[in-house]
Order: structure tokens, then sequence, then C-alpha cells
């Protein structure tokens, strides 16, 4: 099987992509997805994400993919290694330019090694680690994949370091107020609380997706995209482009943007992507303040969704523990990190142990004080 770098992914054809993907695989590693990212310009060396996907080929015909990126920061990963950096820069080595295979800006679970068939992870791994040994590269780092390749990762000397999200789980609810039911009586009437502020303020929600979605309601939305990052007096990630790239692909793609209206105008909006049987949400931003908006417009909103339209699970991002309170419930989540270096190898591994040992507790005392019963919880 041949094997080659690639420094974008429109060297490959959508088609050829296509065929290797799976009919539940999420529209986040789609070639339209990924295309969007980089022929916009938010997912380029210059922002410090060089694209150098890994293909392999069998009889010149496209059947494995590997997102991979050759990064100079960590900026937009959701896995934080600026410790490790330091680490590294104390001993007089260079941290920079490291590995990353992930989905920019995208903290979401996903497959990393894109294959229609099974395909030995050797395939991916080899090469990849023969280009880091040739330049000199001594991390690469795989966040957010599916759990079916940790132990192929394990076998091959990646490090696992844990993590953890919070995700709704869709119990065949028939309406919100049964989904109520899962909480105790405190938790329900506090839901309800916020719930009812929402309306108190007169604020009501439209819902837009790829039926009806136009590019004025985008350019609507990247305005409250941008304002949840000056906010912070930070750049936003994504530029406007993107979401006009976005937009061509919505019937792909499925964004659903959940708009909270104020007298005939937007006032806040959030973004989620639809799966085949998951809901993930991305972004958010508002241009008012209001107590509870951000529960209503981000969580309330997506849940009420996915019992409308049988989506098993509603996935809001990482990290957050304010989400137990309102359904979500914690899960693991792992990264895998190949550390060419025996030396930082057993700093880095000692450093994943130690932490890995706090996150389960963290899970524990998670499960101890969620305010969901006992016998729904997943």
């Amino acid at each position: 099987m041949k094997n080659s770098f690639i420094n974008s992914i429109d060297k490959i054809s959508n088609q050829d992509y296509k065929n290797i993907l799976k009919d539940d695989d999420s529209p986040l590693i789609s070639h339209e997805f990924l295309n969007a990212l980089e022929a916009s310009g938010s997912a380029i060396q210059g922002n410090g994400w060089q694209p150098m996907h890994l293909i392999l080929e069998d009889d010149s015909n496209l059947s494995g993919f590997l997102p991979l990126y050759l990064k100079n920061n960590s900026h937009g990963e959701f896995v934080f290694d600026h410790q490790w950096s330091y680490a590294l820069k104390r001993a007089g080595r260079e941290y920079y330019p490291k590995l990353l295979s992930a989905i920019p800006f995208t903290p979401c679970e996903t497959r990393k090694f894109i294959s229609k068939n099974q395909i030995e992870a050797s395939s991916f791994i080899d090469p990849t680690i023969e280009y880091m040994e040739k330049n000199n590269v001594e991390t690469w780092h795989i966040l957010f994949p599916d759990e079916s390749v940790s132990e192929d990762l394990i076998k091959n000397n990646f490090i696992k370091r844990g993590g953890y999200r919070f995700v709704w789980n869709n119990k065949n609810y028939s309406n919100f107020d049964e989904f109520l039911n899962i909480f105790t009586s405190r938790q329900r009437k506090n839901i309800r609380t916020e719930r009812n502020k929402i309306l108190k303020n007169n604020i009501s929600f439209s819902i837009k997706d790829k039926q009806n979605i136009t590019l004025d309601d985008w350019k609507t939305f990247y305005e409250f995209y941008k304002s949840t990052y000056l906010e912070r007096m930070q750049a936003p990630y994504l530029n406007f482009s993107f979401f006009e790239l976005i937009h061509k692909n919505k019937d792909i793609l499925q964004p659903v943007i959940f708009f909270a209206e104020l007298n005939e105008q937007s006032v806040a909006g959030s973004l989620c992507f639809q799966g085949k049987d998951i809901l993930y949400g991305r972004h958010w931003g508002a241009s008012m303040m209001v107590d509870s908006l951000h529960f209503e417009c981000c969580y309330y909103q997506g849940i009420d969704y996915c019992i409308k339209n049988n989506i098993k699970y509603f996935d809001p991002g990482v990290q957050g523990e304010h989400k137990i309170r309102r359904g979500f419930e914690p899960r693991l989540c792992n990264s895998y990190h190949y550390v060419i270096k025996e030396d930082f190898r057993k700093a880095i591994d000692s450093f994943c142990i130690e932490e890995y040992k706090s996150i389960e507790q963290y899970l524990m005392a998670c499960e101890k004080y969620t305010p969901i019963k006992k016998e729904y919880r997943i």
C-alpha cells in the first residue's frame, strides 16, 4: 500500500474521499468540512495549522486518510499541553513544530484513521513516525479519536491521556417534560425557572437548518460568534468565508442554528451540526446579556430538537460541569500521544498516569452530585 503526505485536502477528489467514509461518520470529518477550514484560510500554515494529511492508496485508489497538521502552537485544540512545551523548552529542546491529528477547533469524537475497509493501524502510524524521525519532530498527538483504535495505539507506544466530556442521552423521550422527570424535584424546578426567565423576557426561538437557512442568517450568526471571542480579547478562530462554505454545502453538513429573538430581532444564536444519531454543539454568541439565555440557547433548545427529531445523543463540546445540572452526563474521553525520545516520553507518561487518577476521581464526584435519579443515568 502506497502512502504519501498532501498539503491540502483538495489534492484528493471529493468523490474519492466519500468512497472511504462510512454511513454513520460525522459530518465534521467530511471533505466539505475539512476543505472549508482550509479554503477559508481558517486552518492554514499562517494560523499555525499546516496541513500535511497522510493518504493511503491501493492500486492508485484512495483507501485511507489521516487528518494531520504540522503545528507551531497549541491554539484551538482543547487538549492542553502548554506545560509539556514549557518543560521541553527548559531542557533546551524545541516542542514545536509538533504533529497533530484532529479536526481544527472541533473537540468532537470522530474517526481519525479513516477508511471504508479494515486497514492495519500500522499503515497510518509507521509512515508518520518515520516522518518524525527524519524531521526531528518530538511529538504526535491524536485528539478525540473513536475508542476503537485505543488498543492499537497503546500497542504502538502511544501514551493515553484522560479527559472528559458531558453528553446528553435521549432515552426515547416523547417531549421535554418527560425528560424533566429524570431529575430530582428541586432540579426540575430549577430548570423550569431558567426557561421561564426567557419567556418572561419575551424571547422566542427560531430554528434554521438546511431547509430554510440563508446567507443572511450566517451573517447574523457570525456577528454573535465573533462577540464571544472579542469578550476575551481574542480573534475568532473561524472567518466568515468558512461559514459561507458551510452554507454552500449545507445539505451535506446539516448545520442547525437556534436563534433567540426579541422584538423580531435576533439577539443570540447557537450553531450545531447534525450527524446520523448525534447533534454536535459547536459555537454560540449573543448581542445582549439575559439571565439563563446561554443555557436555553445552547442546551435546552438542542435537547428539545433531539427529542423532536429522534436524535440519540447531544454532544455540546468538552468540559463545563455546569452541564451536569442540565441533563448532560459525564463520560471519559481520551487523547493519545507519541513521544519520540525516551526521556521526554517517561516524563509525559508519568504526568498522564497521575492526571488520569485525578480525572477518575473527578468523574466519580460528578456521578455523586448529579441531580439525575440513579435509574436514569447512563
